[in-house]
């Protein structure tokens, strides 16, 4: 009976070593700090890059705050830890390390995902006027008076809306100018420099094409896939014979 306890004893004992000296389960994700390139005073500040130990996955903190997820095998995944030189030498000046020499210097710069976002949305942007087929006429008749008016009931917003209207049968893309031409001629007369559009509705109704585009003003160029620049909009519209006011 003695030794039976002592038994017992010792693989209780042998028992509790052995999850002691298991390792412990890895955990969900691991945080890394990176360089951020591309630093006007070339000391780029640490970004926090979060690794799924689970599936794989890498949540970068950009610096303008968003959060940008990729597989770690993939090709943006290894360019996100790809290291060039100034990337090194940003590094070096905010840890003092010796890092010199370890990286070739001919590596392309990286880009982060707000830069690849704004190309992708810059190469989306249109003009303000609308590009023509080759050939088209401008027949004055065809334009028969707009309206720009307030969206707001109190008429103090900065959202308005071009009224045109036009002959029925006129180009769709000819009655957007105009009404982008009538709110240049607006715009000019109440110091505003840009309209950014939002949306354009027409109708046709007793022989007539009523189109109504809203745009938004605003003082400084707004983002926006077609934004209309007062001075540069009234050249344009005088040159393609479009009436303004």
């Amino acid at each position: 009976m003695i030794a039976a306890l002592a038994g017992a004893a010792i693989l209780s004992g042998c028992a509790g070593d052995a999850d002691e000296a298991r390792p412990k389960p890895k955990p969900e994700t691991m945080t890394a700090r990176v360089a951020t390139p591309g630093a006007a005073d070339g000391k780029a500040p640490l970004t926090l890059a979060r690794i799924s130990t689970k599936s794989g996955e890498i949540l970068i903190l950009e610096p303008d705050g968003s959060v940008t997820t990729m597989a770690l095998d993939s090709p943006e995944g290894q360019d996100a830890f790809a290291v060039s030189e100034a990337d090194l030498m940003a590094l070096n000046a905010n840890l003092d390390l010796n890092l010199g020499g370890m990286v070739a210097a001919d590596l392309p710069p990286r880009q982060t995902a707000q830069d690849k976002a704004l190309e992708e949305f810059a190469a989306r942007t249109q003009p303000a006027l609308p590009a023509w087929a080759e050939g088209t006429e401008i027949v004055p008749e065809d334009f028969l008076g707009t309206r720009v008016a307030s969206l707001d009931p109190k008429g103090s917003s900065d959202l308005v809306e071009v009224t045109a209207k036009l002959r029925e049968g006129v180009d769709a893309d000819i009655a957007f100018s105009y009404a982008t031409c009538a709110l240049a001629g607006w715009a000019m007369q109440n110091g505003e420099a840009y309209g950014r559009h939002v949306r354009t509705l027409q109708d046709t109704r007793d022989g007539k094409l009523t189109i109504g585009a809203a745009f938004t003003l605003s003082d400084q160029k707004p983002m926006g896939l077609r934004v209309m620049e007062t001075e540069d909009t009234l050249r344009e519209c005088k040159a393609r014979g479009i009436p303004a006011a």
